[in-house]
């Protein structure tokens, strides 16, 4: 595991998704830098922060980018969405077999896999499963750019995005309950655009290989 750490302070209120990052609901959270770029990408190395709280029954995530040549066609639930101008959360309960990815594009579509066994094969994983849209359709997503970004936008560009994802997801896969104050799970938080023009790959924890996919690299999350 990592030695990166981030407090997720419990929230009495809905934290307000908005274009505005700084929004006072969100005062509680400290900031996560994804600023550890792979070096297969491009020269492009936009400025990546995220905050997260959580309350009884969400974790809320929001994440603000500073961007340039942005894209997005991906639309349809469990669409290749990395390829995209994406941003992502793989979180792992503590006592979870897997780890889940909540992917999501500057647009608003998300692909979720619950993954136990992340061995790559020509179809995916050796052992994952998808989680199911009315699963996923209890996720709130917010997004500031349009569904659809094409062509690529590729004058400098600031989007948000946000999605709190109910804590019964990780329940329902894994078996995990809600975390208490003082539980620690394990995270990596990513921005990626693989297919734009200038691809790049950027993680908060740093990953040892090109595979955001390698759950011994996350980070420490902290319930408060």
């Amino acid at each position: 595991m990592s030695d990166k750490s981030y407090l997720i302070r419990r929230t009495d209120s809905n934290p307000v998704f908005s274009n505005d990052f700084s929004n006072p609901s969100w005062q509680k959270a400290g900031i996560i830098d994804i600023n550890n770029f792979r070096p297969e990408g491009s020269s492009h190395r936009p400025e990546v922060k995220a905050k997260a709280l959580y309350d009884k029954d969400f974790v809320h995530l929001f994440y603000q980018v500073k961007d340039r040549y942005v894209r997005c066609i991906r639309q349809n639930f469990q669409d290749p969405v990395c390829k995209d101008s994406t941003v992502e959360a793989f979180i792992k309960p503590a006592g979870a077999e897997g780890y889940f990815n909540f992917e999501l594009n500057c647009g608003g579509t998300m692909l979720i896999y619950y993954v136990i066994d992340y061995t790559r094969t020509k179809t995916g994983f050796v052992k994952y499963e998808k989680v199911h849209f009315e699963d996923f359709a209890k996720i709130k997503i917010f997004h500031s750019m349009p569904t659809k970004v094409e062509p690529e936008i590729q004058d400098e560009t600031l989007w948000t995005a946000g999605m709190s994802i109910p804590f019964s997801i990780f329940t329902k896969y894994s078996g995990v309950k809600a975390p208490l104050a003082g539980s620690e799970w394990t995270a990596n938080f990513y921005k990626c655009a693989d297919e734009t023009s200038h691809p790049h790959w950027a993680s908060w924890s740093p990953v040892p290989h090109f595979n955001f996919h390698w759950p011994d690299a996350f980070g420490k999350i902290v319930f408060e």
